[in-house]
């Protein structure tokens, strides 16, 4: 396990001395991708529903082995592709770009998935859904890795311990060290229902889904890193969230053990400046792997990972190409078969 964050934390310090070069050549990986829409129907409470996901695969080959990319509250899948620099800060064309295949879904109630009645969603029901779509890909790739992001990590946590059918797990955005009067402060000043919001409303949802307030969306992003106009574009493409999920997943995967019944490789991935999800032991990989580590049983094998200068929301960070290249590293190193040559 230490050697496993050595070798990571090698790789990253290459990165650093030549991250501009990796930052100019991000449009080039919007061309390096295969990417298309698919539905995927899923059963909620008995009710027939609709997962929409984009899967994006490398231009010339397939891999046999996928990552299912779980957003968090108020995101949808444009977490993972934000339609803005040309492609430079898309999780997904770059992973394909090195050869990688993703498959980033809209969690139901966000974006172009089924809205179902908000009190029908809670983190178990949502992690029920991921694992019905971790099915579905089976039979189209050998391995499937999941890789969430806040709250889609603790939805990750749930449906990877309660199914036990993945092949390695990535934590993005998450820890079990949260501020939580931190979080409480957002939760209640800093969102709303969507009902009041005059983009969202237009979905006819019920209030029980709530999205953040105009202007708030710098929170998940550290000051002296995110530029201007991510965060602009993050505040456009903002979703929301059914208020439901927070109270299981809160008790089961952000404070409970239930992350020790994970029995595939665990990556730990977050932005070392997050002071909402990592506000406590990141101020290096040792403090992290020793405050987290008691959590995970000996088959998680786990791995962590903090990027310098980046915030909650790491993909996003002008540092996000070493947050990728560290998960691809994991990926290669835990997860055979990641890739194929």
């Amino acid at each position: 396990m230490r050697q496993r964050r050595t070798l990571v934390g090698v790789l990253i310090s290459v990165l650093a001395l030549s991250g501009s070069a990796l930052t100019a050549t991000a449009p080039a990986a919007a061309q390096s991708a295969r990417c298309s829409m698919v539905d995927v129907p899923v059963v909620l409470a008995v009710l027939p529903q609709i997962v929409r996901g984009q899967q994006c695969l490398p231009a010339t080959s397939t891999p046999t082995t996928v990552q299912l990319l779980v957003h968090g509250g108020t995101y949808n899948r444009a977490y993972w592709d934000m339609p803005y620099d040309d492609g430079a800060y898309s999780y997904q064309r770059d992973m394909a770009a090195s050869g990688y295949a993703t498959f980033a879904i809209d969690l139901l109630g966000s974006g172009a998935s089924s809205q179902p009645l908000s009190t029908l969603l809670t983190g178990t029901t949502a992690a029920s859904v991921v694992h019905q779509v971790v099915t579905k890909l089976r039979t189209s790739f050998d391995k499937v890795i999941v890789t969430g992001h806040s709250m889609g990590s603790g939805i990750v946590v749930l449906a990877a311990a309660t199914y036990r059918d993945v092949d390695g797990v990535v934590l993005t955005g998450m820890t079990h060290s949260m501020d939580l009067l931190a979080l409480t402060g957002i939760f209640v000043d800093g969102v709303r229902p969507s009902t009041l919001d005059p983009v969202l409303s237009r979905r006819g949802g019920d209030p029980g889904y709530v999205t953040t307030m105009p202007g708030t969306r710098g929170v998940f992003h550290h000051p002296g890193d995110a530029l201007p106009g991510i965060v602009t574009a993050d505040e456009e493409h903002k979703d929301q969230v059914p208020a439901t999920v927070v109270p299981d997943l809160l008790a089961l995967a952000f404070v409970g053990p239930m992350s020790t019944g994970i029995n595939a490789p665990v990556l730990i991935a977050n932005g070392q400046q997050d002071t909402l999800f990592c506000a406590y032991h990141c101020a290096d990989e040792d403090t992290l792997y020793a405050a987290e580590a008691p959590y995970f049983s000996q088959d998680a094998q786990l791995t962590v990972h903090l990027t310098p200068n980046a915030g909650h929301s790491v993909a996003l960070s002008e540092h996000a190409d070493a947050h990728r290249a560290a998960i691809r590293t994991w990926i290669q190193g835990s997860v055979d078969g990641a890739v194929n040559d």
